[in-house]
């Protein structure tokens, strides 16, 4: 009789898939995108243009190239519709400095073992929120680019019932208050997240003139003192699953009391489902937050619907946002 043998192909495709990753990132950090905006070229021009060793800048653009991330043609490189798109500087939707933050990262995961021994993050939390400048300036505009990408996608499923002041907490970059702002003229918002973290959200709402309608409020998010039946809405965007159960529910009772009577909650994140297997991206994240934060973790949708009704909302309503986007939005109203 035949044996049928258990594929071990995924265990192949994830002991390497760091590979692929390290491809793009080091392209990135070369500035290779770049110097190819400029036009194709052979792999000596490339490497002449980031000042790299044209030997190696080839073999580095061979694996770009097989990865769908250049097109080679007559031993000439070029970035792909995507690639221009996304990793050329000066590009509206470019993620360079989003690659950034994931390239920082990328030393914690070779610590995941220690980390699951010992229960404690692989980096200090507090360096990319303060601690130290450059990380954190690289952390809130990675942020915003990331944001940029997934945010227009998730802008249409965020319904604030005509709210016209709106609290945005633990805004950071203050990327989901401009894009709603531009939406509705009739709004007005206030990021509120750390001191370190709103001086660098003020810079960016500056750059796109919001500034009038989007202010900035230093302090922390996590305390719940968001004041007394002051907004009409309350966004929580991205960044719940930097906290603990316990912290959460603080929150969103704070939230509570700070909205009017008839006022919305709306919590738009990465969510798993119960029984906390998928989606796969938001289990991956919910590592990610294991190895770079104090008490996070992505929570499922069921839980976020409990907390909120724990906090005395109402009408809770949960949609997980379509493919590609790894969002679910969960809104709930303060009766009256």
């Amino acid at each position: 009789m035949s044996e049928t043998r258990p594929d071990p192909g995924i265990i192949f495709s994830l002991s390497t898939a760091y590979w692929a990753s390290a491809c793009l990132l080091g392209a990135n950090e070369l500035g290779l995108f770049g110097a190819l905006a400029a036009g194709p070229a052979t792999s000596g021009e490339a490497a002449q243009r980031v000042g790299a060793d044209a030997r190696a800048c080839e073999m580095l653009l061979d694996a770009l190239a097989g990865h769908g991330l250049l097109a080679k043609s007559d031993g000439r490189y070029a970035l792909t519709p995507a690639s221009r798109a996304y990793l050329a500087p000066g590009s509206p939707a470019y993620l360079g400095s989003a690659l950034k933050w994931s390239q920082d990262q990328y030393g914690a995961f070779g610590r995941l073992a220690e980390t699951v021994r010992t229960g404690r993050p692989a980096v200090a939390p507090e360096l990319h929120l303060g601690a130290d400048e450059e990380q954190t300036r690289a952390f809130v505009l990675g942020m915003h680019e990331r944001a940029l990408g997934v945010a227009r996608g998730v802008v249409p499923f965020i319904h604030l019932g005509g709210a016209t002041e709106l609290l945005d907490v633990g805004g950071g970059p203050g990327t989901y208050s401009a894009l709603l702002a531009q939406a509705d003229p009739a709004l007005r918002s206030t990021v509120l997240d750390l001191p370190a973290v709103v001086a660098i959200a003020a810079e960016v709402i500056a750059a796109v003139g919001l500034h009038d309608r989007v202010g900035v409020r230093g302090g922390d998010a996590t305390s719940g003192e968001y004041g007394e039946a002051a907004y009409d809405a309350v966004l929580f965007s991205g960044v719940l699953h930097q906290m603990a159960p316990a912290t959460i529910a603080r929150m969103f009772a704070g939230a509570f009391r700070a909205l009017r009577p008839g006022g919305r909650v709306i919590v738009s994140d990465m969510m798993l489902g119960d029984d906390k297997t998928e989606p796969a991206f938001s289990t991956l994240f919910s590592v990610l937050m294991l190895l770079t934060s104090a008490e996070g973790a992505v929570f499922a949708e069921g839980e976020c619907a409990a907390w909120l009704a724990e906090a005395g909302l109402t009408d809770v309503a949960v949609r997980r946002l379509p493919p590609p986007l790894p969002y679910s939005v969960v809104s709930a109203r303060k009766p009256g």
